[in-house]
């Protein structure tokens, strides 16, 4: 399960997607996470799925690519859908034991599972697209203006794009001490869902300590070149857009206008 966590990776490949500045898929991902909480009814999940699939494959990165990183979260999908199902009140559908389904229920639990679906694959193009380094500096452009109320952008920018790279290492690093254990007794397979939960506790130490000293070494190697924040500092590659990124925002407000307004008409209309 751990080599199927996709989120922080970067896919290395020649696409229209992969060359748009990082402002743009930045602030078409948070538009388009956005739009999913605007939409009232299933023909703009439908649009959101349509433009989600069409920028995958602009992307060229395979879909399968792309699913696997969802099994990571199906245990959290489950629980969503779960609690939505039985605990929403309305027209009782099924009922068994002390549980009720209703159909508001069933069409709030399909509501959500479409509405997480969409938003970690559409984080995950953004991710699998482009590489930290531009993401560091998309992000830092992007919250400039905080700057005016005393915020360290360049830092906060840096924080998060180092935490992204560090998800895969650990994920890998996490592998690789369950190889170790398992190579000396250790069961992780076997048990219910508590019991394999608890045989995780002895990762969580040796991981720890490893994700300290990584982050140990990092801070001495960033000391080491000198490194005083983002005051001053000049870049090799500046952002400067271009015409397909004038095109893909056009295309993104498109997107979010269409859908909004044929999901509201749909909605109004009782259908």
């Amino acid at each position: 399960m751990l080599r199927d966590i996709t989120l922080g990776q970067y896919y290395q490949t020649e696409s229209v997607i992969h060359k748009l500045d990082p402002r743009v898929k930045l602030g078409g991902t948070l538009l388009y996470i956005i739009s999913l909480f605007l939409f009232g009814s299933y023909l703009g999940y439908v649009i959101a799925a349509a433009f989600l699939a069409i920028v995958i494959r602009l992307s060229h990165v395979p879909f399968k690519f792309m699913v696997k990183g969802m099994r990571a979260i199906f245990f959290l999908l489950l629980i969503t859908v779960g609690f939505n199902l039985f605990l929403t009140p309305g027209r009782e559908l099924v009922s068994f034991w002390k549980l009720t389904i209703t159909v508001e229920g069933v069409r709030m639990a399909v509501t959500m599972a479409v509405r997480l679906t969409l938003l970690i694959i559409g984080s995950s193009v953004m991710t699998l697209t482009t590489t930290p380094n531009n993401l560091t500096d998309g992000m830092e452009k992007m919250m400039k203006p905080l700057k005016v109320f005393r915020v360290p952008v360049h830092e906060v920018a840096m924080i998060m794009s180092i935490a992204l790279r560090f998800i895969p290492i650990l994920m890998e690093e996490t592998d690789k001490i369950m190889k170790a254990q398992i190579a000396r007794g250790a069961d992780f397979d076997s048990g219910n869902l508590i019991q394999r939960a608890k045989a995780l506790v002895p990762l969580l130490v040796p991981l720890f300590i490893s994700a300290f000293r990584r982050a140990n070494d990092l801070a001495m190697a960033m000391e080491a070149r000198c490194y005083r924040g983002g005051e001053g500092r000049t870049k090799m590659k500046p952002l400067i857009y271009g015409k397909r990124d004038r095109v893909a925002y056009l295309c993104i407000c498109v997107y979010l206008i269409s859908g909004v307004v044929l999901s509201r008409l749909i909605e109004a209309a009782g259908i």
